[in-house]
């Protein structure tokens, strides 16, 4: 089932697990809700401290679950590529840890995706492994942790 602006607005959890509707895109959904979460990044990072901030991302993982689950079910796969909050949500997490440039920034985007698309183990492992909304998560947070140790060698190397 091809997800659309109806459904999009038929329930909140759908609101979110489709990435404000940029899951909606025809091609590479997964990349348009990465790149809206880079946009929306400075919003929901300037006003709060680094703990606040980490607390609101745990907080976020843990609505994508409950999200990502009901808009599986409603569309009848449970890891539906339209489904890109796990995305958005480790963005913003690999965001906190990169230096604060747009370059480096451009560079832990790019990483994340190159991760999140390529699932070198334990990213697969846990694709294939959890399911459901937690299993949608979980495989990005893992994408997250291997952009985060690969962008602090680079910025070691090249910062």
């Amino acid at each position: 089932m091809r997800p659309t602006v109806r459904l999009l607005f038929s329930h909140p959890a759908h609101f979110i697990s489709l990435g404000f509707g940029s899951g909606l895109a025809p091609k590479a959904p997964g990349t348009f809700g990465t790149l809206l979460a880079w946009l929306l990044y400075p919003l929901l990072r300037t006003p709060v401290s680094e703990f606040v901030f980490l607390a609101l991302l745990a907080s976020l993982f843990v609505a994508g679950i409950i999200a990502a689950d009901r808009t599986g079910r409603a569309l009848g796969v449970p890891d539906h590529g339209a489904i890109v909050w796990d995305e958005m949500v480790a963005t913003w997490l690999v965001l906190l840890f990169a230096p604060k440039t747009l370059l480096w920034q451009a560079v832990a985007v790019a990483l994340f995706r190159f991760f999140d698309i390529v699932k070198p183990p334990p990213v697969r492992w846990a694709d294939r492994s959890f399911k459901g909304g937690f299993g949608v998560m979980l495989d990005d947070l893992f994408a997250a942790g291997y952009t985060v140790l690969v962008l602090a060698v680079l910025v070691h190397f090249f910062g």
